[in-house]
């Protein structure tokens, strides 16, 4: 895999980038976030590794940035801070999963390896279709009956998800751990606001509606009324 790590300590970005080589794998590093940022997107890299506390700009704003533009790099971070609110505000901005200081290289390597897995696997295909709604992952849009939808970030991986499952009822579990990477409750109607963000899009001026609420289960993407 060819990976990116953004990192400002120098001795453990140096042991880094030589443990992975050793691995096999491909690493460039970036020590501040201006320059990750800028090597993130003229390279494609399978998984960046991101340090919260990094100079210029922070891991989170480069993170933020990354998923505005598009980018849906799988990213791991790693971060000194590591309680649970930590943790939900690096999944919150786009992270994919999360490292706390001081790890283990092994730990550090399987979760690399994991989230490229899961990279490849979701990069294998690159079309969804559902109806007259489609969805190209590469070119990052939407549109509905011949018309471009307007998507943020993490609207369009609600979406992409819910395509993935078409026909099948995802259940608030499911979302809270594929779309915000939450493996807890976090007690919060995020889900809710974007369904509803994401139906009034997809939805509102088109017929027949796609988005369903399945009651006390979940929720439907399906031609068929429910």
């Amino acid at each position: 895999m060819k990976l990116l790590l953004i990192e400002d300590d120098m001795e453990a970005a140096g042991y880094l980038v030589r443990a992975l080589k050793e691995q096999g794998h491909l690493a460039d590093h970036a020590q501040d976030g201006e320059d990750g940022l800028a090597l993130a997107g003229s390279e494609q890299y399978d998984v960046l590794v991101v340090d919260r506390l990094i100079p210029k700009i922070d891991g989170l704003s480069v993170i933020e940035q990354l998923r505005q533009g598009g980018d849906a790099t799988p990213i791991l971070i790693l971060s000194a801070l590591g309680q649970v609110d930590d943790r939900v505000k690096g999944l919150r901005a786009g992270g994919d999963d999360y490292l706390a200081k001081p790890y283990a290289f092994s730990e550090l390597l399987a979760r690399i390896e994991a989230l490229g897995r899961r990279g490849t696997a979701e990069m294998a295909r690159t079309e969804y279709v559902v109806g007259d709604l489609k969805l190209d992952r590469m070119a990052h849009t939407v549109y509905r009956d011949g018309q471009a939808i307007p998507v943020q970030p993490r609207e369009f991986r609600l979406l992409e998800y819910l395509m993935q499952h078409v026909g099948q009822v995802v259940t608030r579990t499911m979302l809270l751990e594929n779309v915000w990477d939450y493996h807890f409750d976090p007690q919060t109607n995020v889900i809710d606001v974007h369904i509803s963000r994401l139906r009034a899009k997809i939805d509102k001026n088109f017929n027949p509606p796609l988005l369903h609420t399945v009651r006390g289960a979940g929720y439907v993407i399906s031609e068929e009324p429910r």
